[in-house]
């Protein structure tokens, strides 16, 4: 089976080291068109943009990022409860026209109730996923072409339509992540992708198992998505050296902290994240070079894949036996890391690529040249 691999666009920052300021880089739009324009020219299907109030805002950046990339695709966030969602629809035709089918869009239901409320969303953890089903449907059938009327709990609309449809028909693929029984039921409903965050396999398939089951009720498939930070260096030493390295800044209050902050979140998810680590820094090899260091101090997706690049491969395919067949990957800093996972991680891997540009470039048989004109003395006798 060909994967689906992305990349990951750090609209809230980057740098060498997490948890401090030594390191880190001034991210705007000409490092993110650098990083884009990387993940284009490697071979990446698409980029996640992430979205909250740390974040540039995903659908300016994507839209910016259009006219200097070829294939790349931009999965972007839908906000249920914080747009109409007729008018997310409109959004969502206009993006895909704009970047001739080159967009995707991630159901994000929002898991911190501080930031949702600053957003004027006050609803439960329950009631937000209800609010995210009606959103769905409409939003659903209106990219598809429909007129609806829709009277629900907390969403209500008439004659909702769309005049200008997406390229991608029937409308563009949805992607969606939630750990809960609710967030699975929306999946079965409504979703072609449901991605996890990297859990250890066993627990990815349980979940795989119960979101496909619950679709298979309802006469539908789904694929399945997994995102993970990657570390691949040419040796397993190299690479578990430069995971130290990344939270050697790292002191306990810092950590303390960051988790006094992360536990305020309803997210189902964001718990299990952080029950893997339980917030200390001693057993963080959660399952076979799953690494849960990035968790100590960053909400959301907070595993890594640690080792050289056969032995990444090696756990990739293992998450891909279960199902999965796209892979959201990143790394710090992340332009540098783009490079080393498709010159290192790629060539062990059936990558399913973008056509190719043709950009005249080559790679000379003998590396760097010394000087213009000069041979290698074995060549040059021949």
């Amino acid at each position: 089976m060909s994967l689906n691999i992305f990349w990951f666009l750090p609209t809230h920052g980057d740098g060498k080291y997490l948890g401090t300021t030594e390191g880190a880089r001034a991210v705007d739009h000409g490092y993110l068109t650098q990083i884009a324009q990387a993940a284009d020219r490697l071979g990446f299907g698409g980029v996640l943009i992430p979205t909250g109030r740390s974040c540039e805002d995903s659908w300016l950046v994507a839209a910016s990022l259009i006219p200097v990339t070829e294939r790349l695709k931009f999965l972007v966030a839908l906000r249920p409860g914080i747009i109409s969602p007729t008018v997310a629809a409109r959004q969502a035709a206009t993006l895909d026209r704009l970047s001739n089918g080159r967009a995707l869009f991630n159901l994000v239901t929002g898991g911190d109730p501080d930031e949702l409320a600053g957003d004027g969303l006050h609803l439960n953890h329950q009631e937000r996923y209800e609010a995210s089903v009606e959103f769905t449907r409409i939003w659903r059938k209106v990219l598809e072409g429909e007129v609806v009327d829709y009277d629900g709990k907390h969403i209500q609309v008439k004659g909702a339509k769309l005049l200008y449809p997406p390229i991608q028909q029937p409308r563009p693929p949805l992607y969606f992540g939630g750990s809960s029984e609710a967030a699975q039921d929306l999946a079965a409903e409504q979703v072609e992708l449901y991605l996890t965050w990297g859990e250890p396999p066993a627990a990815v398939a349980e979940k795989i198992a119960q979101v496909r089951e619950k679709a298979a009720a309802q006469g539908r498939e789904v694929r399945f998505g997994i995102r993970l930070h990657v570390i691949v260096r040419e040796t397993n030493d190299e690479a578990w050296t430069a995971a130290d390295k990344l939270i050697s800044h790292l002191d306990d209050d810092t950590i303390a902290r960051a988790q006094a902050s992360l536990a305020r979140f309803d997210s189902v998810g964001q718990q299990r994240m952080a029950a893997l680590h339980g917030g200390k820094r001693d057993k963080l090899e959660v399952a076979p070079n799953l690494w849960a260091g990035v968790g100590l101090v960053r909400g959301g997706a907070g595993t890594a894949l640690v080792g050289d690049g056969p032995t990444v491969a090696a756990r990739v395919k293992e998450y891909a036996a279960l199902g999965i067949d796209t892979f959201i990957f990143s790394g710090y800093p992340h332009l540098e890391e783009s490079y080393r996972v498709a010159e290192l991680l790629f060539p062990h891997l059936d990558v399913q690529r973008p056509e190719q540009a043709q950009t005249g470039g080559y790679v000379s048989p003998f590396g760097e040249m010394v000087a213009n004109d000069i041979l290698p003395k074995s060549v040059a006798q021949s």
